[in-house]
């Protein structure tokens, strides 16, 4: 008689062949693409199994990248930015590269150093349709685009409002060794503050809606 060929268990954990990595579900981790010149893929481990043979299995939520989104990679997207996808998938945990950390925005702006393995993610996409949650964000400065992490913005002392220095007629060197800074408008009281605007995300997004700004 033919024995029963025993079903998929799961596991509480994978260490990353080659290291001693453990890998458990809620991780992020990098992920060996199949074409070898494109970088890792970043996904989350929503749980870790093993097949009949034994063979360890991962069920990822990809997060991706700004140029893999129907939009494509915006002025505002930063070098390290991801979406978190609702395209999940399963594979094998041979092609677990490493970890990495997906921080929240916030957290990612308050790291002192920025590591090879450090990323931040303040949207999440839906992959069908490239729409994004939240589908709108506050913006800063004259351009009124939202904020890019990787850029040096200086503060009104006024208004708290933050500007590029480039949009402030200020070189970058500049920008460093200001001690304070007053916008245009703020220096100029007879000026009438402009509207206080949000950036739409999502492709089919028409208009801007009114939106108190967020201090970084």
């Amino acid at each position: 008689m033919a024995k029963t060929r025993p079903g998929k268990r799961d596991l509480d954990s994978y260490t990353i062949k080659g290291t001693n990595k453990v890998v458990r579900a809620g991780d992020c981790v990098l992920m060996r693409p199949s074409d070898t010149g494109k970088p890792s893929y970043v996904a989350r481990v929503e749980k870790i199994e093993a097949d009949n043979r034994n063979n360890a299995r991962v069920r990822v939520r990809w997060y991706y990248r700004p140029e893999e989104s129907i939009g494509g990679r915006r002025q505002f997207h930063g070098a390290k930015e991801l979406f978190l996808s609702d395209h999940y998938d399963v594979q094998s945990a041979h092609t677990i590269e490493g970890k990495c950390t997906v921080h929240s925005f916030k957290n990612y702006t308050k790291l002192e150093n920025v590591g090879a393995e450090d990323y931040y993610c303040r949207f999440e996409y839906k992959a069908s349709t490239g729409g994004f949650t939240p589908d709108r964000v506050a913006v800063f400065c004259k351009c009124e685009m939202p904020y890019n992490p990787d850029d040096l913005m200086v503060q009104c002392e006024l208004c708290k409002d933050w500007y590029h220095p480039s949009c402030v007629d200020l070189t970058i060197d500049d920008a460093k060794k200001l001690d304070r800074f007053v916008c245009a408008e703020c220096s100029s009281p007879d000026d009438v503050k402009r509207s206080q605007n949000t950036f739409p995300t999502s492709p089919p997004a028409n208009g801007k809606m009114e939106s108190k700004r967020r201090k970084r």
